[in-house]
């Protein structure tokens, strides 16, 4: 007797907000960029409609808004599977994160509040906290945050989503990193180093600690191309 396909870790659309197509495509991004689900594996329409509990038209919709976002690549005949790493694209993405958080640090470093330094610093001891606990996930959500905030200090409503979609595909790869060894502690020092030169209202330093930061991410990403082939496209 045939084994059943495996039950996709997909979180139930109750987690999210928004239409019904918009829950199924949130929730299937989360898995994917989790690597819940691993680069070139196939995405099962059928399963994914049982374990979400929806026609296949929500999942259609889904898939096709993910496939024009670089996330899916939909085979004719074949189906769809979940795209493979590209370096290409995650170097650019590193580059356009890297022109927006500069100019942002810069700007907020002249601007920020003490208002601000504090939720900057409540973070930091939540991040502390979470690598205590070796929260990976939790501490991944909590850089995302911390990031969005500073972001959110220069005044510019639209900058943080404009950041997150150039940093879609670095999103995923960085995942591959949370499980080295120090990893985590040495994300917490280089967010340290940040805010203390927020807090010194040092543009010039802020700027250096958060390029040193991002960098610091891409440059563990690149060895991974060699060392599981698998998971990227070909160059």
């Amino acid at each position: 007797m045939q084994a059943a396909p495996p039950v996709p870790p997909l979180r139930p659309l109750s987690g999210f907000a928004g239409t019904l197509s918009q829950r199924v495509y949130l929730s299937l991004k989360e898995a994917i960029l989790a690597l819940a689900y691993a680069p070139g594996e196939i995405l099962r329409k059928g399963t994914i409609c049982t374990a979400l509990g929806v026609s296949r038209s929500p999942v259609s919709e889904a898939l096709a808004r993910l496939a024009a976002e670089g996330l899916v690549d939909v085979v004719p005949q074949a189906g769809s599977f979940v795209a493979r790493l590209s370096m290409a694209d995650i170097r650019e993405g590193a580059f356009l994160r890297e022109a927006i958080e500069l100019a942002a640090i810069e700007r907020v470093a002249e601007t920020v509040t003490d208002e601000q330094l504090a939720l900057l610093r409540r973070s930091l001891r939540l991040q502390e906290a979470l690598v205590a606990d070796d929260d990976r996930a939790g501490l991944y959500a909590e850089d995302a945050a911390m990031h969005a905030l500073i972001l959110s200090f220069t005044g510019f409503r639209k900058l943080a989503q404009v950041s997150e979609t150039a940093w879609l595909h670095v999103n995923r790869a960085r995942r591959l990193n949370l499980p080295l060894p120090g990893r985590l502690a040495a994300t917490v020092a280089e967010h340290r180093a940040i805010i203390t030169a927020l807090a010194a209202r040092d543009p010039v330093a802020a700027r250096t600690a958060t390029r040193h930061h991002l960098r610091q991410l891409l440059a563990l990403i690149e060895p991974l191309e060699r060392e599981r082939p698998e998971l990227f496209k070909a160059p």
